[in-house]
C-alpha cells in the first residue's frame, strides 16, 4: 500500500490517506489484527496514529502498514445505536439558513439518514459521525463557545456529534439528547464507539443532561491511612496513566514527571504503577493514621516531620527520595520547591482509589478520575507488597535552575511552516507562560511563520507534540492534552524530557535542540 508515514517523535507514526474511506479501513484492520508492538490506533478525518511500545516497534508497523491489503479490511462495530434528540438548539436557525433548508427541513435530513461513527477524539464519548449525504455540511461558529453544555447535539463539517460533558466547542448546535453518552461504569463507557451506525430520533422533549458525577478518593472514616491536612495550590491523584483509550477521546493522562513517580513507588518498595499524590508547588500535608512508609520525591522541597501535640517527640527534618517512616498521628508537610515544580508522595502499599479505565489518575481536562484532594480527605493505603525498599534502576529527574534544554524531532507537519520555522525554533530562548497547566504548556517568544494558512483537519497527536496555533506562539502538550488538535505539530519533545518540561515553572526559559 503507498501511503505518506510521517514519524511522531520515535514511538509513533502519522499515517497520511487522503480520505476518510481509506482511514477507516486502515483503523478496522489495525484494531482486529494489530501489528508489532502497537499500543493504540486512533482514526482521524484523513489520517491514522499508531503508538508503539518502542521505536524498534515503530519502524516495524510502518513496514506492516506500508504491507496491508485494505480491500479485504476487517469488519466494524456496525451495532445500530438510535439516539433520541430534541431540536430546540440555539444555532438551529443559522444551519437552516446556511443550508437553504427551513427548520423542519435541517430536522428531516439529521434524523432521516444513517450516521456512522468513524472516530472518536476531543473528549471521552464524543465521536465524530459521518452521514449518507452532504445536506448538513456546514463550516464551525465563527467564535467557538466557552461552554457547550452535556448533550447538545452540534454539526460541524461533514460531521455530527453529542457532547458527553460540559466542554468548549465551536460546532453548531441544532438540539439536545438525554442518552448517556459515556459512563465510565460501563464495560465499554462510550454509547457510541467507532464503527456504530446511529440514527438521530425527534422527541419532543429531553431531559436536562447534567456533567457525570465527579469521583472522590475519600476514604470511609473507619479506613486507615493518611489524612489530607492541607493541599497547597493543587495535589491530586495520579499513576502511570490510563494508555490504550485514545479511540474513546480518553488522554493516557498520569504523572506529569514519570521519573519522578516511578522513584517515589521505587523507595516504599511499591508496584510502579501504584497511586501516589502529585502536589503542585508544595503546601501539601498529611497525617499518618498508623504506622507508615512514605517517600517524596521530584521537586526540591524543604520537609518536616510533627509528631502529635501530646507526644513527647520532636519535630525532624526528613530527607527526600529515601523511606521516611512515620508514627501515628505524625504529620509530614511539604515547603515551597527551590527547584522543581512538583512533588511526588508514595505510601508503602500504595493508595487505594477508584480506578477509571485501569488508572487511578486525575485528568484536569476530561475530568476523568478523583476529584482534586482537598482538606480533611482520609485516603485508603493497600496492603504493602513484599518487595524490598530502595530505588534499582530508577533515575532521579535532574531538577532544572530555570532554564532547560531540550531535545525535539522534527514533524509530523514541519512542512506546514517557511524555511526558517525551524531554526527559529531553536535559536531562541522560550518563555513559559503563566497559562501554562498540565494540559500543554504556552510558550512566549518570536512567533513561528507558517507556509500554509489554511485548516488542518483534525488529526490525532501524542504527550510532546509543540502545536503551533495560527498566532504562531508553540505549545507543548503534557500529559493531559487533547487526543486530536487541529494545528500542525512542528516537532515532538523526546519523553525522557517531559520530565524535565514538567519541572520548570512559569517564567522559566527553554531552548529547543533538533535531534
Amino acid at each position: 500500500m503507498s501511503v505518506d508515514i510521517r514519524p511522531v517523535g520515535d514511538r509513533a507514526l502519522l499515517i497520511d490517506l487522503g480520505d476518510l474511506d481509506r482511514v477507516l479501513a486502515l483503523h478496522d484492520e489495525l484494531s482486529a489484527h494489530p501489528g508489532p508492538g502497537q499500543l493504540e490506533v486512533l482514526a482521524a478525518a484523513t489520517t491514522v496514529l499508531v503508538r508503539a511500545d518502542t521505536p524498534a516497534s515503530a519502524r516495524a508497523l510502518a513496514e506492516h502498514v506500508r504491507g496491508l491489503d485494505l480491500e479485504h479490511a476487517a469488519d466494524r462495530d456496525d451495532t445500530l445505536v438510535d439516539i433520541e434528540v430534541c431540536y430546540d438548539g440555539e444555532d438551529l436557525d443559522a444551519v437552516a439558513e446556511l443550508t437553504s433548508m427551513s427548520r423542519d427541513g435541517v430536522i428531516a435530513a439529521h434524523t432521516g439518514q444513517l450516521w456512522t461513527a468513524a472516530f472518536g477524539g476531543f473528549a471521552p464519548g464524543f465521536a465524530y459521525c459521518v452521514g449518507e449525504n452532504h445536506l448538513l455540511d456546514v463550516a464551525r461558529r465563527p467564535s467557538p463557545r466557552t461552554a457547550v453544555p452535556a448533550g447538545a447535539v452540534g454539526l460541524a463539517g461533514q460531521f455530527s456529534a453529542a457532547y458527553p460533558r460540559t466542554t468548549p466547542g465551536g460546532w453548531q448546535l441544532i438540539g439536545r439528547t438525554a442518552a448517556p453518552l459515556w459512563d465510565a461504569a460501563r464495560p465499554s463507557p462510550a454509547l457510541v464507539v467507532p464503527g456504530n451506525r446511529v440514527r438521530y430520533v425527534a422527541v419532543r422533549e429531553a431531559a436536562t443532561v447534567v456533567d457525570p458525577e465527579p469521583v472522590t478518593a475519600a476514604a470511609a472514616p473507619e479506613a486507615g491511612g493518611l489524612v489530607v491536612v492541607a493541599t497547597g495550590m493543587q495535589s491530586l491523584l495520579t499513576d502511570l496513566g490510563r494508555p490504550g483509550h485514545a479511540d474513546l477521546g480518553v488522554a493516557e493522562s498520569g504523572a506529569m514527571d514519570r521519573g519522578s513517580a516511578r522513584l517515589a513507588n521505587a523507595v516504599v518498595g511499591n508496584p510502579a504503577d501504584a497511586p501516589m499524590i502529585e502536589n503542585l508547588v508544595g503546601g501539601l500535608a498529611v497525617r499518618a493514621l498508623g504506622h507508615r512508609s512514605v517517600a517524596v520525591t521530584g521537586a526540591r522541597v524543604p520537609l518536616r516531620v510533627d509528631p502529635p501535640e501530646d507526644s513527647d517527640r520532636r519535630a525532624w527534618t526528613p530527607g527526600r527520595n529515601a523511606p521516611i517512616l512515620l508514627d501515628d498521628g505524625d504529620t509530614l508537610s511539604l515547603g515551597a520547591p527551590t527547584a522543581g515544580l512538583r512533588s511526588y508522595l508514595g505510601v508503602k502499599g500504595g493508595i487505594t482509589a477508584p480506578r477509571v479505565l485501569g488508572s487511578a489518575s486525575s485528568d484536569v481536562m476530561s475530568g476523568l478520575g478523583p476529584e482534586p484532594l482537598r482538606a480533611g480527605d482520609l485516603l485508603a493505603v493497600g496492603a504493602p507488597a513484599w518487595n524490598a525498599t530502595g530505588s534499582p534502576g530508577v533515575e532521579v529527574t535532574a531538577l532544572p535552575e530555570g532554564h532547560a534544554r531540550i531535545r525535539l524531532r522534527p514533524g509530523p507537519r514541519d512542512d506546514w511552516f517557511d524555511a526558517g520555522a525551524l531554526d527559529s525554533l531553536t535559536s531562541q530562548e522560550w518563555v513559559i507562560s503563566n497559562e501554562s497547566n498540565r494540559i500543554g504548556l504556552r510558550l512566549e517568544g518570536e512567533p513561528l511563520r507558517r507556509r500554509h494558512e489554511g485548516e488542518l483537519a483534525s488529526e490525532a497527536t501524542v504527550a510532546g507534540a509543540v502545536q503551533v496555533p495560527t498566532g504562531g506562539l508553540p505549545v507543548v502538550f503534557m500529559r493531559d492534552h487533547p487526543v486530536t488538535g487541529g494545528y500542525p505539530v512542528i516537532g515532538v519533545v523526546e519523553p525522557a524530557d517531559l520530565d524535565v518540561l514538567a519541572q520548570l515553572p512559569p517564567g522559566s526559559t527553554i531552548r529547543f535542540s533538533l535531534m
